[in-house]
């Protein structure tokens, strides 16, 4: 074993997680990944050991964090998929919520005092204004958004009842691959924009459904603010340093960009046109959502590097073309 200090990263083996443990080794971290395998991939566990296990098995969380005595933890593991979480909120409200519960009394009782949390601008729901910052209402319109917020309120009580120096980290849209081409997008099903527009340009999948035309902005299409991953973990890594008590920070670029201008990037990157057709707007889907994201910047010292819609789609296609 390494003599490198121990981070465990609940949810190690997916998307964000994955990208967060190679951001962790490359500043001199062991990630030690503890992932059920259920939306994870195995493969994508690279620079540390893969503990295999699922949050409500305490016993199994006592021997991983008994073992490596982590000196934080990387909270990824959750179920992320918004109408899923619409359709059983049962589900998501015992693996996303019970199962934080478990893990933080496991983290309690082996004496972590450092806690990184997944979270998500679904807490705001449809927010009052953009950009958004930290303290507007919080107002999740499903149960994923909820089952988030939730657990940053046990955040909140557990670093008042017990010390736990606890930071959430909101992420907009979370898009783009490892710029080295090591791990990417790979979601099964796959609901994410850019990836679902590199399929249809490249015939690997249907014609892309684009939910609503008639929105109130320039083209009528939804604005998002999107972060490249590899921005996203940079951010996890530097949350370490600046840790006081708990505390909440959007991580985003600050900037939007709507459905068509993916698309329209999508194909100057790919030289391909994208299939689309125009679908009813989803319930529940914003006009736009877009961070501020001032106070991650000035508390981190960080700043999204590659977080341009070029770069993102790039590194998403060069990853894309791999599969």
């Amino acid at each position: 074993m390494t003599d490198r200090p121990h981070i465990l990263v609940t949810g190690g083996a997916g998307y964000v997680g994955a990208h967060a443990c190679k951001a962790l080794a490359q500043a001199g971290w062991l990630p030690i990944t503890y992932d059920n395998l259920l939306h994870g991939h195995a493969e994508a566990v690279q620079w540390g050991p893969l503990e295999h296990g699922d949050l409500a098995d305490r016993a199994r969380l006592d021997f991983v964090l008994q073992t490596y005595s982590p000196s934080a933890v990387m909270h990824f593991a959750a179920f992320t998929s918004v109408g899923e979480s619409v359709a059983d909120p049962a589900r998501y409200y015992r693996n996303n919520v019970a199962g934080s519960l478990t893990l933080l009394e496991a983290v309690r009782d082996h004496g972590v005092g450092r806690f990184v949390f997944s979270s998500t601008a679904a807490v705001y729901g449809t927010p009052e204004r953009v950009p958004i910052p930290e303290d507007l209402a919080k107002a999740p319109i499903n149960p994923y958004g909820q089952t988030k917020l939730v657990i940053e309120h046990l955040l909140a009580d557990f670093a008042a009842a017990h010390g736990l120096n606890a930071t959430a980290l909101r992420y907009f849209n979370a898009a783009g691959a490892d710029p080295d081409g090591d791990i990417g997008e790979r979601h099964d099903p796959e609901t994410h924009l850019i990836p679902l527009a590199l399929d249809a340009a490249s015939g690997k999948g249907p014609p892309l459904k684009l939910f609503g035309d008639d929105y109130p902005t320039p083209d009528g299409t939804c604005i998002r603010d999107y972060i490249h991953v590899a921005d996203l973990a940079s951010a996890h890594v530097k949350a370490l340093d600046a840790m006081d008590g708990f505390q909440a920070f959007n991580l985003g670029t600050g900037s939007g960009a709507s459905v068509r201008q993916i698309l329209d990037t999508v194909e100057e990157v790919t030289g391909r046109p994208v299939p689309h057709e125009v679908a009813p707007r989803r319930a529940g889907d914003p006009p736009s959502l877009v961070a501020d994201p001032s106070r991650a910047m000035a508390a981190f010292g960080w700043k999204p590097a590659l977080s341009d819609l070029g770069t993102i789609v790039d590194t998403a296609w060069r990853w894309h073309q791999r599969g």
